[in-house]
């Protein structure tokens, strides 16, 4: 008995850093997520996609200098001053 409550404890703490993490939800759909736009075979920093998440929409990228500059059913193309770092590119 005290195993089964130990591998249920196992499996929740693990089941709560993943869903912690963000990338589980990002994954499903749950989370909006940016990444840069493939140009000419190379990643362009300064352009975004980025997609809706079903819990929290659209990202809003206007506190980074960003401008949206087409806007397509689930996904939103956005424009920077400077690059965005991935880490500090709102996920949600």
């Amino acid at each position: 008995m005290l195993l089964k409550i130990l591998i249920v404890g196992a499996l929740a703490i693990g089941a709560m850093a993943a869903i912690r993490d963000g990338r589980v939800l990002r994954d499903a759909g749950l989370l909006s997520s940016c990444n840069a736009v493939i140009v000419n075979g190379r990643a362009d920093p300064t352009l975004l996609v980025c997609s809706e998440g079903r819990l929290d929409g659209f990202p809003d990228l206007t506190n980074k200098t960003c401008h949206v500059i087409s806007l397509r059913p689930g996904r939103e193309y956005w424009r920077c001053e400077a690059p965005v770092v991935s880490s500090q590119a709102p996920s949600g």
